[in-house]
């Protein structure tokens, strides 16, 4: 019997689709005669009192969460995700050379820093990387802090609204397509694959109205056996660039190739959602959390 910590902070228990697979989460473990806990900030003094600690809030080197897998890293603790994952998933210039070293297949990508933000400059990039190009924040999630530039004017303009959080930014070639793959990487295994669905009138999986609201598509499921082993192998590569843990890659097809758009730590997995044609996430989560597996 082991003892599971899983570290969440009070917004993990507002979508009814996340919470609905840490319950599943949950049965998994007590069928299989392991204890898990919920976790929150003021109970981190716990962490050296379990076995293993599943990270589900959102993870930074300045949160909590972060804070949380160190802890749990110090006192040899399995936990996903690892401080060392955090670090470079959360740092897309960190990020990008792990996978560019590693050989991994991706959009063709510069990193920019003040001195190119010039007239001439932007010009010149979206020569080479085509127009529209994209320009990221090296620090982003749920695809905020991401744009697409089609003037040299916009490439400034964004550019240095993008710098003031970061010494270095990503320009990237844009790469149009109707939805991403999404492959859950587990210990070097596929774990699940799905396609995040593109909204209709927009460009990413996820943009926000002028109010704050969330504009997101749906979720389709495909059984590991069914999609391209390609797509697959592609996604083991790069999750295998970055460590060991739980990693959820986002790709793109071109022709009868596939390239790397993001590598993921801390990947969504909701009930209905992620888990639509791979019910075994929670199992095999599990089971690597209390070290009989990866």
């Amino acid at each position: 019997m082991a003892n599971i910590g899983v570290f969440i902070e009070r917004y993990t228990l507002t979508r009814s689709e996340e919470m609905g697979a840490l319950m599943k989460l949950g049965q998994v473990a007590h069928i299989n005669r392991h204890r898990l806990d919920f976790l929150f900030r003021p109970d981190m003094y716990k962490i050296p009192q379990y076995d293993a600690i599943f990270i589900r809030a959102l993870t930074d080197p300045l949160n909590s969460s972060y804070v949380a897998a160190r802890l749990a890293q110090m006192n040899n603790l399995r936990v996903i995700d690892d401080p060392d994952s955090i670090i470079i998933c959360c740092d897309k210039v960190n990020m990008y050379r792990h996978l560019k070293q590693a050989g991994v297949p991706m959009p063709d990508s510069l990193f920019l820093e003040e001195a190119d933000l010039t007239l001439k400059k932007g010009k010149e990039f979206l020569d080479v990387l085509g127009c529209p190009l994209v320009l990221k924040a090296p620090n982003t999630s749920f695809s905020m802090y991401v744009e697409r530039i089609y003037t040299p004017e916009d490439f400034v303009k964004i550019g240095k609204r993008f710098l003031r959080r970061a010494d270095l930014i990503v320009a990237q070639r844009f790469v149009q397509s109707e939805f991403d793959w999404r492959v859950g990487v587990l210990a070097g295994e596929p774990l699940y694959a799905c396609q995040y669905l593109i909204p209709k009138r927009q460009w990413k999986i996820s943009s926000y109205t002028v109010t704050g609201k969330e504009i997101s598509g749906s979720v389709k499921g495909f059984e590991l056996n069914k999609v391209n082993p390609k797509l697959l192998e592609t996604a083991v590569l790069a999750a295998r660039a970055i460590g060991k843990g739980l990693y959820g890659i986002d790709l793109k097809q071109v022709g009868d190739d596939f390239v790397v758009i993001e590598v993921n730590d801390n990947p969504t997995i909701a009930e209905d959602e992620e888990d639509q044609k791979a019910p075994h996430i929670y199992e095999k989560l599990i089971r690597y959390l209390v070290g009989e597996w990866g």
